[in-house]
């Protein structure tokens, strides 16, 4: 039974530190150049994730480097973050969720959702969410709010609903079924491993569930009754629309007796002017154009391009563009031609690369008609432009093409034509797998690291995925980042950033006691998951906030769940990688996250707060 008195035992003892020492704290730890160092670079690197200057994992290497070079660290411990069994545990749980994209159990999942959440927006909605937090709890929660997206917006077309008012409570699901296990969430594990280099027992598979569990219901029971009222309720609109491509497109004639009749697309002078061919219409035919099409009299052409370079064509002879024409979805789509929309995932090879550099209508066969950007819809210049986790790309091409891009761990389709086929057989396997994982580290038969790295090799040997399609499905960005920050933490602590830190919110925070000082932190580590990621928040944070536990001498395992509960519970923006996956295909604004996020962070804060220091006592 959790310790009842524990919370006012905690008041007297930081009462009695408060008495004995608060006088000193501010001065007892002075600043050096090494603790100024390392909050400098703190700064720099919280300032660099939020402006995305560069990748997460760039960031992370050069700060390592500057660790180094400075002398903060050597190579060895600078290093030594990724010699963690947390970087097994994330990479085997990645490819076990790889294991089940292909062997079809998550389309499964979502055709299941599909059929059997018919009715109300209640009953939908209470399906949808019940779901996904079942599932993300034991798999990674970005994976999962990916893999559910076809099958939300095929549930919408059938029950009426906008993909609007399901969507960010299929995110909220993820995050909140994350929280109830070690694997749930990136952030969870990383807490965990850093607790193991700071000499403290590491968290169990299921010491969260407490705390996970009424979160998810009450959650759950929040977007029910009062979250789907201030969710926005977008109208049906046509890709064209959505993506405001209809001034960029137009339609061309190749008259008879033209100089490029004959001619292939790409030798073209439409070519050269970046003007995209998206459809020939020949007679009664309407093909979809490659790049070593011929063209022929009398063809028209629908064409995308600029508006400097649709004025151009009017100079090129032998090719006639036609004035005054409203093209639409209804232009672009055929029996054989499609449209849909696809998601740039976390772990993509796309990420920081251009189309260009890409080669992409190449390799994947289909082309990027425009590209909607947190709220944005961009449809100029797409072939210069980075690609971002997140990057919502509007595509077309031949409906077998979009078929073979499903399952593919870079671009996700969004839409429900594009399925995995269910392979049974394997299908039980890789469930079996996860389950013994699960039971084996568990019930502490084996290390969890092992436990889920002998689940991950079965998978591959019992040809669930091949070696090449699991390398796929693991984020290395996130285990960079991990890895890095793990070590950074390293720093905070060694430099004595930590406690420098922790001493001055003792000085300003003792007199109001113990519950304060933990509801600061909740508070402090929330604000931070705005400008980086979840998992480098909590990395941050720890250091800080165990220091603070043995300054007041209490238990230091109340403050590291606490801390790590409230990065994986931050409702409050679209940064947590989740929530980022939403937001284009919702065609969300920025202030939608803040209205519906903010009072389930809130009711998180309220339940962590009551029952964190109950099931882990202060004393």
């Amino acid at each position: 039974m959790p310790n009842m008195g524990a919370g006012r035992q905690g008041d007297a003892q930081v009462g009695y530190y408060a008495r004995r020492s608060a006088p000193g704290i501010a001065g007892g730890n002075g600043m050096t150049l090494e603790i100024l160092l390392v909050l400098v670079l703190l700064a720099v690197v919280a300032t660099l994730f939020a402006l995305e200057w560069l990748s997460v994992d760039v960031v992370t290497l050069l700060l390592l480097v500057v660790l180094v070079i400075s002398g903060v660290l050597t190579p060895e411990e600078a290093f030594s973050g990724f010699a963690n069994d947390i970087i097994i545990i994330l990479a085997s749980v990645f490819v076990l969720s790889g294991a089940f994209v292909k062997t079809g159990v998550m389309d499964w999942l979502g055709t299941a959702i599909n059929e059997w959440s018919g009715g109300s927006r209640a009953k939908v909605l209470l399906f949808v969410m019940t779901i996904t937090a079942a599932v993300s709890a034991f798999m990674n929660n970005t994976t999962t709010t990916a893999i559910f997206m076809p099958a939300v917006f095929g549930l919408c077309k059938r029950s009426h609903l906008r993909a609007s008012q399901l969507l960010i409570p299929l995110a909220f699901a993820s995050m909140l079924g994350g929280s109830c296990t070690l694997i749930g969430t990136s952030t969870n594990v990383a807490a965990s491993g850093f607790l193991h280099r700071s000499k403290l027992q590491p968290f169990s598979l299921f010491e969260f569930l407490p705390v996970g569990l009424t979160v998810v219901v009450a959650g759950t029971i929040y977007m029910s009754l009062l979250g789907y009222r201030l969710l926005p309720k977008m109208r049906e609109a046509s890709y064209t629309d959505d993506y405001q491509i209809r001034e960029y497109l137009s339609e061309i004639l190749i008259p008879e007796g033209s100089a490029v009749a004959g001619e292939v697309i790409e030798d073209t002078p439409l070519a050269k002017m970046d003007l995209a061919v998206l459809e020939i219409i020949r007679g009664d035919l309407r093909l979809y154009p490659e790049p070593d099409t011929p063209l022929r009299e009398g063809d028209i052409l629908i064409v995308e391009g600029t508006r400097d370079s649709l004025l151009r064509v009017k100079e090129v002879s032998g090719i006639e563009i036609k004035a005054d024409v409203q093209l639409g979805d209804k232009d672009l789509i055929t029996d054989t031609i499609k449209v849909a929309e696809a998601i740039v995932m976390p772990q993509s090879n796309l990420i920081d690369r251009t189309l260009k550099e890409l080669s992409f209508r190449q390799r994947f066969g289909v082309s990027v008609l425009a590209i909607y950007r947190k709220g944005h819809a961009l449809a100029a210049k797409l072939a210069s432009l980075r690609l971002r986790v997140g990057d919502v790309l509007l595509l077309q091409g031949r409906a077998k093409q979009f078929e073979s891009i499903a399952g593919n761990p870079d671009l996700w389709v969004l839409e429900e034509m594009v399925h995995v086929p269910f392979r049974r057989q394997k299908g039980v396997y890789a469930i079996v797998v996860l389950l013994m994982a699960v039971t084996a580290g568990g019930f502490k038969l084996l290390p969890l690291s092992i436990a889920f790295l002998l689940a991950a090799l079965a998978a591959v040997l019992w040809k669930c995925i091949t070696t090449e399609e699991a390398y796929g499905f693991v984020d290395w960005r996130l285990l960079i980042l991990i890895g890095g920050m793990t070590t950074f933490g390293l720093a905070m602590e060694k430099t004595k950033a930590a406690e420098f830190v922790a001493s001055w919110i003792l000085h300003w925070t003792l007199p109001f006691g113990v519950y304060f000082i933990l509801a600061g932190f909740f508070l402090m580590t929330v604000l931070l998951t705005q400008p980086m990621s979840n998992a480098a928040a909590v990395l941050v944070i720890l250091p800080v906030a165990l220091s603070t536990a043995r300054q007041l001498d209490v238990n230091p395992r109340t403050f590291a769940v606490l801390v790590t509960l409230a990065a994986s519970l931050s409702f409050i923006t679209p940064f947590e990688p989740a929530l980022l996956l939403v937001y284009g295909p919702g065609k969300y604004r920025f202030r939608d996250f803040v209205i519906n996020g903010l009072p389930l962070t809130l009711i998180a804060f309220v339940i962590v707060m009551v029952i964190v220091p109950l099931w882990w006592p202060l004393r």
